[in-house]
């Protein structure tokens, strides 16, 4: 087995321009958006647009299992609110459908936000519930829970939070998680030596499995270790430092999945994935 290192880039103009995109910049993963992630509405995707997709995806030699496409930023699955709730759902089952239709496996999301108007047991009850509504209605693609940085109301930052979500899920063939390390280490998950790296994968083992870890969103962090704030950085330029990274391409556990740089420059995404890829030797 080997790494598959990407980054997330833009469907701007089209879908298959993501795909370009990674093999410009030397990607053998990447992730994307396959509607505009800040509206709640997009045109269905045209023949032609599919077409040209999967053309350009045969071309690149990169395999659907190493992409990682996110869903809105909208949807809040674990909303109070019954009416925001139903809309949520709705959304998520329109973006499963979008992967399906692209040939996609793969659909990364934010688990959920409580928004104080709820208990976190309830919000994580809703989040499962509607994994499971949406699972139901659609079929191939598997929803993957982002571990988040815990900033606001929002869910997911602890392992015990991914773990009861997927504990309600009825489908686990279907289910499977993100890990992003900013959002980790945010989180109050320390990575930077080697003993706090094994520690804290340790748990992870432990609490959720390795068996559902199906991607990675590597990012360095511009706030210190438990901020709760989602604010990445380049790799080695935060607060993580370049040893977890090194650590990370060596670990085979992270082999055959996407592992996806969502770092602040673009500019060096091509010098970011060599440097990584050079890791490995």
């Amino acid at each position: 087995m080997a790494k598959f290192v990407g980054a997330h880039t833009s469907a701007s103009g089209g879908v298959f321009n993501a795909v370009y995109e990674a093999q410009e910049i030397g990607a053998r993963a990447f992730a994307l958006f396959t509607k505009n992630q800040k509206r709640w509405e997009a045109k269905a995707l045209e023949t032609k647009v599919i077409d040209k997709f999967q053309k350009a995806l045969l071309d690149s030699g990169i395999e659907a299992k190493h992409i990682l496409p996110h869903d809105s930023y909208l949807i809040n699955l674990g909303h109070p609110d019954e009416e925001k709730l139903l809309k949520s759902r709705n959304a998520f089952i329109d973006e499963l459908e979008r992967c399906e239709i692209l040939g996609l496996e793969l659909l990364n999301f934010h688990p959920g936000s409580h928004l104080k108007e709820i208990t976190e047991d309830e919000c994580l009850l809703n989040i499962s519930e509607s994994i499971n509504i949406a699972l139901d209605k659609t079929k191939g693609v598997k929803a993957v829970i982002e571990n988040t940085a815990g900033q606001g109301t929002n869910l997911g930052y602890k392992f015990e939070h991914l773990a009861q979500i997927i504990d309600k899920v009825e489908d686990k063939s279907r289910v499977g998680v993100c890990i992003d390390t900013c959002h980790m280490f945010a989180a109050g998950y320390d990575i930077r030596t080697r003993e706090t790296y094994d520690k804290t994968w340790n748990d992870f083992s432990d609490i959720v499995g390795f068996e559902y870890l199906m991607g990675m969103h590597i990012n360095d962090s511009k706030p210190p270790l438990g901020s709760k704030k989602d604010r990445h950085h380049s790799l080695g330029e935060g607060e993580i430092g370049i040893d977890t990274f090194k650590f990370l391409m060596k670990d085979e556990r992270m082999d055959d999945i996407p592992l996806i740089l969502e770092t602040i420059d673009s500019s060096i995404w091509k010098q970011e994935i060599e440097m990584l890829y050079s890791f490995v030797d």
